[in-house]
């Protein structure tokens, strides 16, 4: 079992190789939509610092977030999708 399952790891190192080098479509793409932060909070219609207070970040970071240095990622990042979907409902939940 040990070596078939090699075989099946160097299989897909050969197949990913292809892959990076052009030789070979990838079986499937994901992509993803970045997070625009500060669009999100504009739909708030609050400050930076008030909105880093609702969602539990420093406003540094929140800053960061804005300008691209670092992009929100877990807990946050779920938060933020939720915020951009349904802002009323999370400011209400929020301020609750």
């Amino acid at each position: 079992m040990k070596n078939e399952l090699f075989s099946d790891l160097v299989e897909s190192l050969e197949e990913a190789k292809k892959i990076r080098n052009g030789k070979l479509k990838p079986s499937r793409v994901f992509n993803y939509r970045p997070v625009d932060v500060k669009k999100i909070r504009a739909k708030l219609h609050v400050s930076q610092s008030q909105f880093a207070l609702m969602i539990g970040v420093s406003k540094s970071t929140l800053q960061n977030w804005e300008q691209g240095r670092r992009k929100p990622e877990g807990p946050a990042k779920a938060l933020l999708t939720v915020v951009e979907k349904n802002p009323k409902a999370v400011l209400a939940a929020l301020q609750a």
